[in-house]
């Protein structure tokens, strides 16, 4: 997952489908528009009449069944944004199984049975949540989950996996038959090469080469587990709440979905309006996008500058 630069753009967790399973993807809704953290403004596309607000949000969760829904993890504003809109979907009758980057796949077996014991009880969900995210911001998901009897789909790979995957390759956790099938011994240079640039520039290109091929394998491994996780629920309904890497069409879950259950996706991206995503082109990543506001945080790549062993 991303995590040290804050334009989510490459964020937590990013390929083109590969060579036995692409197909063309249908005609996207191309939506980029400005959220501001307490006010809505215009859009900056040519569709000056759409406000970038929960109003918009909301309209776009209705353009099919399943959403993968982006996000910057620290942006409060967003997580915010998003809440109000699932609250008025799921209002209005929608029952969308909520899917969580932030729980792992091993932990689905925990929290059934915790939902079991405790039907009532988001808190004991929330206590199961993998270490390292500010469930402050994850929390309400889960209680819209409880409150409305949806189903919590678990979909990330565990930490000590990814980093089984990320030193000693696919076979760490895919054995050959699943690397045939889902296609990881074909992937085109070019998904590759979009994966590790990601994985770079998110990490304010710091990292040496073998760093950055080791951290691209884990979140490959990562989207292929989300995309799995979501799959049995396509049929009648999922949001899956994830990093906006994890979210692109062209690098993330969707091109691990077979080709009908990716023309049964939206992706929605959720970037920061700063100097990283500004200049960027979005277009052909997501079928639509927001730009809120940046978080106000402490610069991550200085951060990781100070932690970074010296370089001979």
């Amino acid at each position: 997952m991303y995590r040290h630069r804050s334009s989510g753009t490459a964020g937590a967790k990013g390929h083109s489908a590969p060579p036995a399973r692409r197909a063309r993807r249908p005609r996207a809704l191309v939506l980029v528009c400005t959220v501001l953290l307490h006010a809505s403004a215009q859009s900056t596309t040519t569709t000056t009449n759409s406000e970038a607000n929960v109003e918009s949000l909301t309209a776009l969760l209705a353009v099919r069944r399943n959403v993968l829904l982006g996000e910057v993890h620290d942006n409060a504003a967003q997580h915010a944004l998003r809440l109000r809109a699932l609250q008025q979907r799921v209002a209005a009758g929608e029952r969308p199984a909520l899917a969580f980057e932030q729980f792992d796949r091993n932990q689905q077996a925990d929290i059934d049975r915790v939902r079991a014991e405790q039907p009532g009880s988001a808190a004991a969900i929330v206590a199961l949540g993998a270490p390292g995210w500010n469930w402050s911001f994850y929390a309400p998901f889960v209680q819209l989950a409880v409150d409305y009897k949806l189903p919590i789909v678990a979909t990330n790979l565990s930490r000590a996996d990814a980093m089984r995957v990320s030193t000693s390759g696919w076979d760490a956790v895919f054995d050959a038959a699943e690397r045939e099938r889902i296609g990881l011994d074909r992937l085109s240079p070019q998904v590759l090469a979009r994966h590790e640039h990601a994985v770079a520039q998110g990490h304010c290109d710091l990292l040496p080469p073998e760093a950055v091929a080791a951290l691209t394998r884990a979140q490959i491994a990562r989207d292929i587990m989300m995309a799995q996780a979501i799959e049995p629920y396509l049929a009648s309904g999922v949001v899956l709440l994830a990093g906006n890497g994890h979210v692109r069409r062209d690098i993330g879950v969707p091109i691990w979905l077979a080709p009908g259950e990716r023309a049964a996706v939206e992706s929605i991206g959720l970037l920061e309006n700063n100097g990283d995503t500004a200049t960027e082109d979005p277009a052909g990543r997501y079928d639509a996008v927001l730009f809120t506001s940046p978080a106000e945080r402490p610069d991550p790549c200085e951060s990781l500058r100070r932690r970074m062993p010296a370089r001979p």
